[in-house]
């Protein structure tokens, strides 16, 4: 795809960007980015990359918007309660940037579409809310070496994980080897709102420089956020060679 006046003039303070420029721009447009997830991570992820111009979006979700979603899913409003959220989503957003082709699943993904929904993309964000789903997600990115930019939110923490399965290293398997015997997310614990902004910020961020692979990026290690000391650690995953054997 090429970068048209209109374009140039709508992401000229990126193009400005020595690490971006033309050539840059025209990668971040031409980026297959699938968001799982709609939630409080998916909606200032699906946001910013938007808005960087990236053009080929999938996202992925079953659940309608509750009134309950409002404080953190900055997409929604009440006129959304009670409608499906990909397609809500999807209906803010080309308002934003009418040029973007958003693909829809209204579904929850499993082990019999996962392959289907996933295939015709490159980079796959994960954001959900619970463990079945993040390993499903992780076992097939690895087995078919896609790169993984997964994050997780709760109470007044987050979490930003980043598999180039591309490469050799380290999964989601290596780090959490087995399932905890409880969920952590935001229906059982809470969540401080500017939180879901901050990490998926954060997780656009990891995408937009995996596209222009830029250095000193997020890969095999993961980001650790408290909003309530502000500190920010980033520490790295070791591999184990022992989740060979989990996956698909």
């Amino acid at each position: 795809m090429k970068i048209d006046l209109k374009d140039y003039e709508r992401f000229k303070k990126q193009i400005i960007l020595k690490k971006i420029g033309v050539v840059g721009q025209k990668k971040i447009k031409n980026a297959k980015v699938l968001i799982i997830g709609m939630g409080g991570l998916g909606c200032p992820l699906l946001t910013y990359l938007a808005s960087s111009g990236v053009c080929n979006i999938g996202i992925v979700d079953y659940d309608k918007v509750e009134l309950s979603n409002l404080n953190r899913q900055i997409l929604f409003n009440t006129s959304d309660i009670g409608k499906y959220k990909v397609n809500q989503a999807k209906s803010k957003i080309k308002k934003i940037y009418k040029n973007i082709t958003i693909k829809v699943f209204k579904i929850k993904i499993s082990k019999n579409n996962i392959k289907s929904i996933i295939k015709n993309f490159d980079i796959i964000c994960d954001g959900t809310d619970n463990f079945n789903t993040r390993y499903l997600i992780n076992d097939y990115c690895k087995k078919n070496k896609k790169i993984l930019i997964s994050a997780a939110i709760s109470k007044f923490d987050g979490h930003v994980f980043k598999y180039n399965f591309k490469k050799k290293g380290p999964c989601l398997r290596c780090f959490m080897p087995e399932k905890p015997l409880e969920e952590n997310n935001c229906e059982s614990e809470g969540i401080f709102a500017p939180v879901a902004g901050i990490i998926g910020a954060l997780q656009a961020n990891e995408v937009l420089k995996t596209v222009l692979d830029l250095k000193d990026d997020l890969n095999n290690n993961f980001l650790v956020f408290n909003s309530l000391s502000m500190t920010l650690r980033k520490t790295k995953i070791n591999k184990n060679r022992d989740c060979l054997n989990k996956c698909l």
